[in-house]
């Protein structure tokens, strides 16, 4: 396993621990006064932050793995049309 698959799954399983899920005590209730009108509107940061995260990482692990390849790959290419 390269360096950065190992890392990155290390990386993954810490953020998925700290993320904060609502539970039935944090729900906000009807009466609740710290609930806005366009809070249903604000989105789940932690979500997003953990879908950038999760991206960063499957970007990093595909160029890892595919990287020689592509290199490669465009070398040959490079070199077919300097002819």
């Amino acid at each position: 396993m390269t360096f950065i698959a190992k890392h990155g799954i290390a990386l993954f399983g810490a953020l998925m621990a700290r993320v904060r899920r609502p539970t039935a005590s944090r729900l906000p209730t009807p009466g609740d006064q710290t609930v806005h009108s366009d809070h249903a509107e604000r989105g789940d940061v932690p979500g997003w932050v953990m879908i950038t995260l999760m991206s960063a990482v499957l970007v990093a692990a595909l160029l890892a793995l595919a990287g020689p390849a592509l290199e490669a790959m465009f070398n040959q290419a490079m070199d077919t049309v300097g002819k």
